[in-house]
């Protein structure tokens, strides 16, 4: 069948099952959009920006665990997505970026609207193509699929020249080369001797999940690894979720915010499993002290991360499913009694007691958790003092069930990133949490999800200030804040209002509280400003000390 170059990429798309696209027209895109014109069974969401569509592509991917996909035109279009996709390379997110492009017989003459993406965007993805022969555009753009979504997940970019959209191709359904499945052999099997031993004279063993276990799917072997031989467990930030948080064996986050049991859990364990963990200067803090003697066995997919940032004893890169069966079937002698009578002191010592005289973060996020914990929801943070809160006192019981920019910590990734999960996701209510400063980042995106009549639940923290920096400028600039205060007052409510959806504002708790039950009542956008004042997200890790040494805040 005889089709132009951009009836390929809609025939490509629909072969890869893609049902949902996010992107912006631009000239040297439009032969791309006039062919999904036509198309039904593709849903193209018009964001408000491009920085909002790989935002969006990302949060359908994350929700979803299929390929999420994002287009843009050539020049300003193309380099707005580059801090959608350096946020979803940083976290191992498989998304597909099109980018149109000037004209081959332009390249390199500096065009209208002519930029080196390719150039620009290699450090941020997991790799990129130019399609400069129409023969082999649909084999690029399979390629792509396939390297955003094998081994370790990442984003791919591809980018097409206008006349390559143009120029007619024969398109043929079932792929001329075989795209050879990428599996990673690595004879782990004489190691399991060894992993046996290390734990067999272990007092005092811990899980460490990250968001890798969430990438692989590997939950339920993550639970019964733990359950078989009884291992406390903590979770980074990107890996809450993939173990349940309501689970007796679960300690909480680990990290710079982590909870004092979970951090002092990971200072005292002899033992380290790392599962899909990269060992981020936000997880260690000093690497040195750490570690400090500990053995720490590290599974990855990914074998560039074994002994990356921290260096293992023993390093399993593979299937991580794989390798958590067969360490679950192992024999390991349990002696642990003395370890989790020194965990339950630390969690009869550090219980959060929550304050319900006054409105304030900790118990907004713990009355979300109790009035969702029946309920079908994902939440989906922005990044700053709220996504820790949330982080500590939301309960993740199911993997996907927490969004958020890890890596990156990219501030207004949540709203459009929401909007991707809804779309990803419509039978599942999709809380999203944001602050005041990351609102202003992206809050154009409340047209789209207007426009598309998306049932987001939006809450905004607003206490007047970039709440984060503030907090770091307490910590190490003896309280000079610089550029952090939001001094003029901005009406949110009214904002969101004049995208045409319902809000209101709330200073109390009984406020918060009616305010989110109406909104879970309708099926419909909704918006909650929470008024809050200054405060400060604790515990907070001290820099350059042990991860169980915390800041007098």
């Amino acid at each position: 069948m005889l089709v132009t170059g951009a009836e390929a990429i809609v025939q490509c798309l629909l072969e890869q099952g893609v049902d949902t696209v996010f992107g912006y027209p631009g000239g040297m895109v439009l032969p791309l959009y006039d062919a999904l014109y036509d198309e039904n069974k593709i849903h193209h969401v018009l964001t408000a920006h491009e920085q909002g569509a790989a935002h969006a592509a990302d949060g359908y991917a994350r929700a979803s665990g299929k390929v999420g996909v994002c287009i843009a035109t050539s020049g300003p279009g193309a380099t707005n997505l580059v801090t959608g996709l350096a946020t979803a390379f940083m976290d191992s997110i498989p998304v597909v970026a099109i980018t149109g492009q000037v004209p081959t017989s332009l390249l390199g003459r500096d065009a209208f609207q002519e930029v080196d993406i390719i150039g620009v965007t290699m450090p941020v993805t997991k790799h990129n193509f130019q399609v400069k022969d129409i023969n082999k555009l649909m084999q690029m753009i399979r390629l792509a699929f396939k390297v955003a979504s094998s081994g370790r997940p990442g984003p791919v970019l591809v980018d097409i020249p206008r006349d390559i959209f143009y120029q007619e191709v024969n398109f043929d359904p079932i792929p001329t080369t075989i795209m050879p499945e990428w599996k990673r052999k690595d004879d782990i099997e004489d190691l399991m001797m060894q992993v046996t031993e290390v734990l067999n004279q272990a007092k005092k063993p811990l899980i460490v999940a990250g968001g890798g276990v969430i990438s692989a799917g590997a939950s339920e072997e993550l639970l019964a690894f733990a359950e078989r031989h009884h291992f406390p467990v903590v979770t980074t930030l990107m890996g809450l979720g993939a173990f349940p948080s309501n689970h007796e064996q679960f300690l909480g986050m680990t990290g710079l915010h982590g909870l004092e049991t979970a951090n002092n859990a990971v200072y005292e364990a002899d033992v380290i499993i790392a599962v899909g963990s990269r060992f981020s200067d936000r997880l260690t803090g000093n690497r040195e002290k750490y570690i400090k003697g500990t053995n720490v066995i590290h599974i990855d997919i990914d074998p560039a991360e074994i002994d990356k940032n921290v260096m293992s004893s023993i390093g399993l890169a593979g299937d991580m499913k794989a390798i958590l069966m067969m360490l679950t079937d192992m024999d390991i002698i349990e002696n642990h009694n003395e370890w989790w009578k020194m965990i339950f002191q630390w969690r009869e010592k550090y219980q959060f007691v929550y304050d319900d005289t006054y409105l304030n973060v900790p118990w907004v996020m713990r009355t979300l958790a109790e009035q969702t914990e029946n309920l079908d929801t994902v939440f989906v943070t922005d990044v700053g003092q709220h996504q820790m809160w949330a982080a500590q006192h939301l309960r993740l019981n199911q993997p996907r069930s927490w969004i958020s920019s890890g890596g990156l910590g990219t501030m207004g990734f949540g709203l459009p990133a929401a909007m991707g999960a809804q779309l990803a996701k419509k039978e599942k209510r999709i809380i999203h949490i944001a602050g005041d400063g990351g609102i202003k980042m992206t809050g154009s995106e409340y047209y789209t999800i207007a426009a598309q009549n998306l049932p987001i639940i939006s809450i905004i923290i607003n206490n007047s200030s970039l709440g984060m920096i503030r907090q770091l400028q307490h910590v190490f600039y003896q309280d000079r804040y610089a550029s952090c205060l939001l001094e003029k007052e901005m009406d949110f409510a009214a904002y969101a209002r004049s995208f045409g959806i319902e809000s209101v504002a709330v200073n109390t708790n009984q406020e918060f509280c009616l305010a989110f039950k109406h909104a879970l009542q309708n099926n419909t956008p909704q918006v909650i400003v929470v008024n809050v004042i200054k405060e400060y997200v604790s515990p907070m890790a001290k820099a350059g000390a042990a991860i169980n040494q915390f800041v007098d805040l």
